[in-house]
C-alpha cells in the first residue's frame, strides 16, 4: 500500500509540473493495467513495475530497469546517402535497448527481474514492433529511423550543424549522451504531449517540428564526395507546396495523423517506424510514394492533381515508369556516367520533381522560358554543355538533359511510336544537346534564343492557342519550353483538366497534340494512304495541331510557295522533310536551314544522285525521290527565315 501511494504521489507531482492539461494517467498505454487502453494488460502490479524496480536496477545499472533485456542482433539502417556507417546494435542498458526489450518482440512483456513473469493478457500491435523478426528470420532496423549511432555523429547536408556537437535545434528533442536514441523523440512516461499523434512524442510534432529539430532546411551548404553530388534537399521546404498545403486528409489515408497535409508535413511521405519503402523511410518506394495523394480518390481534399491517371489512361504512352527493378536513387550520377542511369533507365517522380521544394504554378501566362517550372524547383540538371552539373537546375531543359543528353543507354523505345531516321544525324541520334546547340544550323529555340530575338517567321503567332482553339494563352517569346510540345494531352496549362508535364499522352512521343508522321514501306516509294493527309485541317485543333499551337498554318506558302502542294494537295506530313528539334550536324549535301532534314525511311536518293538540299540567296534546291516522284534540283524561291522554325 505504501508503494502504491508513493507512485500515485509521483504522478500528481508530475502533473503539476507541466502535464496538468492532460486527462487521466499520463502513462497511457504504458500503464499496462486493465482500463488503460493498452493492448497488453495485467491484473498484477502497478504500471511502473513492468519497467522499473523501485529499489534497485536488477537488469542493468540504468533506470532501475526491471524488464528482461533482449540480446537480439539487428540489421542496421543503410542507404547511399546515409553517412552514419557501421551502426552498432544498441548497447545493453542504453535507452534504446530498454525500449527494444519490449518492442522487438523477442521478450514477452512482463518478464520482470524483480518479480518474475507477470500474467499478461493481449497482444502488442504490429505497428508497435521495432526490429521484429521478418520472413528471413532477421531483425531489420532498415525500415526504422536510425538510432544508437556510431559516435561521433557524422555530418550531412540536411542535418543541423549542431548535431556533431551533441545538440539539436529544439531543446524538447534532445540527444542522449550525444546520440540519437528512442527517447530523443519519445517520452515513454507521457503519451499525449502531442494530443493528435498520441505516440509518446516529446512534443507536438505537427508541421514536422520533431523532424526539424535535427533536419535543418536553413542549412544551405552541403558537402561533396568525389564522383558524387549532394546538397541540402530541404533548403526550400518551408514555403514549398507540400509544406503549405491546406488540403484535408482523410482519416483512412495512411499519410499521417493530422487533419491536413501541411500539419502532417514530413510524415505525409515518410514513416519513422516500419516504413514500407526500402530506403529513406518512405511510405512506399519513392517511385510510388506519391501515389497516395496523386492518383485521384478521396485521400486529400481538395484532390491533388491526378498525375498517375496519365500513366493508366487507355492508349496513353508516357515516360517509362519503374517496375521495381529500375528504381531511382538519390545519389545516382547526374551526368549519366553511373550504371544506375546508364543501364537502368527509369523516369520517376523524383527525377523531375523535388518533393521538398516543389512550388505550385500560380500563373501559366507569367512563365518565362526556359526557366525551370515552379513545380520542378530544387531539382537537379545538366547544363547545355552536357557535363556540368546544375544543382538546382535553372532552366527546364537542364533537367531533361539528365537523360536526354550525353547519358548512355538511350534507346528508341517502340512504345513511343514511329521514329524518323534523319539523313543527317550525329552518332547518338537521341542526344538532344547537339540538336539544340547554339551552333546548330537551325533549331527550335529551346536551349538558345531564336536568331536576334526578332522572330521573323511569317507564320508565327503572338500567343499560343489552347487545346480547343478558342483562346490564346502565353505569349510566344524568343525561347520555348520542352513541355510546350511534350506534355499531357489534356494539360491544365492549355485549358485541359489534367496536370502539366510529359507524364503521358494519347499522342506518340508524349506530344501534347496531334502530329502525324509520314511513313513508307520503302524509301522513295509510294506512301500508303493511312500515312497521307490530303486537305488537312490546318486549324489549332486540326491535323497538325501541335504545329498550329504556335503557327498559323494557313500562311505556309508565305514561307515556301510549295508548302500547299506538298502538305495540302499531296497530303505529305511535315515529318517527311523537317526534323522537330534541330540540325545539330551538317553534311556536304544537306545545308540544314529551316529544320530541313529528310526522313530516309520516306525519302530516297534520286538514282545515283544522293539526297541534297541547299538554300542560297532565297532559292531552294532539292534532289531526291519521294512518294514515287523525282525531284531534280531548283525549286521556287522562298523568303529567308531566321533561326527557329521552318
Amino acid at each position: 500500500m505504501k508503494f502504491r501511494l508513493f507512485i500515485a504521489g509521483m504522478l500528481i507531482l508530475t502533473g503539476s509540473s507541466g502535464f496538468a492539461q492532460l486527462n487521466g494517467d499520463v502513462l497511457g498505454q504504458h500503464q499496462l493495467t486493465v482500463g488503460s487502453g493498452s493492448p497488453i494488460t495485467s491484473l498484477s502490479g502497478q504500471g511502473c513495475i513492468f519497467c522499473h524496480a523501485p529499489h534497485s536496477g536488477l537488469a542493468s545499472g540504468k533506470a532501475l530497469w526491471n524488464q528482461k533485456l533482449t540480446n537480439t542482433t539487428y540489421n542496421p539502417y543503410a542507404s547511399t546517402t546515409y553517412h552514419q556507417k557501421g551502426n552498432p546494435n544498441p548497447p545493453l542498458g542504453s535507452d534504446s535497448s530498454l525500449c527494444l526489450s519490449c518492442h522487438d518482440g523477442t521478450v514477452a512483456v512482463g518478464q520482470t527481474i524483480a518479480y518474475g513473469p507477470m500474467i499478461m493478457n493481449g497482444t502488442m500491435n504490429g505497428t508497435d514492433m521495432i526490429g521484429a523478426v521478418d520472413v528471413n528470420n532477421q531483425h531489420p532496423l532498415q525500415p526504422q529511423h536510425p538510432f544508437s549511432l556510431v559516435l561521433p555523429l557524422q555530418d550531412s547536408p540536411d542535418l543541423a550543424a549542431t548535431l556533431v556537437q551533441g545538440k539539436t535545434l529544439d531543446p524538447a528533442v534532445s540527444l542522449i549522451y550525444g546520440n540519437v536514441e528512442c527517447t530523443s523523440c519519445h517520452d515513454p512516461h507521457v503519451q499525449n504531449k502531442d494530443q493528435i499523434s498520441t505516440t509518446f512524442l516529446v512534443r507536438d510534432a505537427s508541421k514536422g517540428q520533431v523532424c526539424l529539430a535535427c533536419h535543418d532546411p536553413s542549412r544551405a551548404v552541403g558537402q561533396s564526395n568525389p564522383g558524387q553530388w549532394q546538397k541540402n534537399p530541404l533548403t526550400l521546404w518551408p514555403n514549398s507546396a507540400h509544406a503549405q498545403a491546406a488540403n484535408a486528409v482523410a482519416a483512412n489515408a495512411n499519410v499521417g495523423s493530422y487533419p491536413t497535409v501541411q500539419q502532417n508535413a514530413c510524415i505525409s511521405c515518410h514513416e519513422p517506424h516500419n516504413a514500407p519503402g526500402p530506403t529513406r523511410l518512405t511510405r512506399a518506394p519513392n517511385e510510388l510514394d506519391c501515389v497516395a495523394c496523386h492518383s485521384g480518390g478521396a485521400n486529400v481534399s481538395p484532390a491533388a492533381p491526378n498525375v498517375f491517371a496519365e500513366y493508366t489512361k487507355a492508349g496513353n504512352v508516357g515516360h517509362t515508369f519503374p517496375q521495381g527493378t529500375n528504381s531511382h536513387d538519390a545519389l545516382e550520377d547526374l551526368v549519366g556516367q553511373n550504371v544506375v542511369l546508364n543501364n537502368n533507365r527509369h523516369a520517376t517522380c523524383a527525377d523531375c520533381h523535388n518533393s521538398h521544394s516543389s512550388y505550385p504554378v500560380s500563373s501559366f501566362t507569367a512563365l518565362q522560358p526556359p526557366s525551370i517550372r515552379p513545380s520542378q524547383t530544387g531539382i537537379a540538371g545538366v547544363s547545355a554543355d552536357g557535363t556540368t552539373i546544375v544543382n538546382p537546375a535553372v532552366n527546364q531543359y537542364e533537367n531533361c538533359l539528365r537523360c536526354h543528353g550525353n547519358s548512355a543507354g538511350k534507346v528508341a523505345n517502340p512504345v513511343f511510336g514511329y521514329a524518323p531516321v534523319r539523313a543527317v544525324a550525329p552518332a547518338d541520334g537521341l542526344n538532344l544537346i547537339p540538336q539544340f546547340a547554339a551552333t546548330a544550323t537551325s533549331a527550335h529555340p529551346v536551349m538558345y534564343p531564336s536568331s536576334g530575338g526578332a522572330l521573323p517567321q511569317p507564320t508565327l503567332l503572338a500567343n499560343m492557342w489552347n487545346l480547343t482553339g478558342t483562346a490564346q494563352g502565353r505569349a510566344i517569346g524568343s525561347q520555348i519550353f520542352c513541355t510546350d510540345c511534350h506534355n499531357n494531352d489534356d494539360s491544365r496549362e492549355s485549358g485541359g483538366n489534367s496536370p502539366n508535364g510529359p507524364h503521358g499522352s494519347k499522342y506518340s512521343h508524349i506530344l501534347e497534340r496531334a502530329y502525324p508522321f509520314a511513313q513508307a514501306p520503302a524509301p522513295g516509294g509510294i506512301i500508303p494512304s493511312q500515312y497521307l493527309y490530303p486537305n488537312p485541317d490546318l486549324s489549332p485543333t486540326g491535323t497538325y495541331a501541335l504545329c498550329a499551337k504556335c503557327h498559323n498554318l494557313t500562311l505556309l506558302d508565305q514561307s515556301w510557295s510549295h508548302h500547299s502542294a506538298h502538305v495540302v494537295t499531296d497530303g505529305l506530313s511535315c515529318s517527311a522533310c523537317h526534323t522537330a528539334h534541330g540540325m545539330g550536324s551538317t553534311s556536304a549535301t544537306i545545308s540544314g536551314q529551316r529544320l530541313v532534314n529528310f526522313d530516309v525511311n520516306v525519302v530516297a536518293p534520286n538514282g545515283a544522285i544522293p539526297i541534297t538540299y541547299s538554300y542560297n540567296g532565297g532559292s531552294d534546291s532539292c534532289t531526291l525521290m519521294c512518294h514515287g516522284q523525282a525531284h531534280n534540283g531548283a525549286m521556287a524561291p522562298r523568303k529567308r527565315l531566321g533561326r527557329g522554325v521552318k
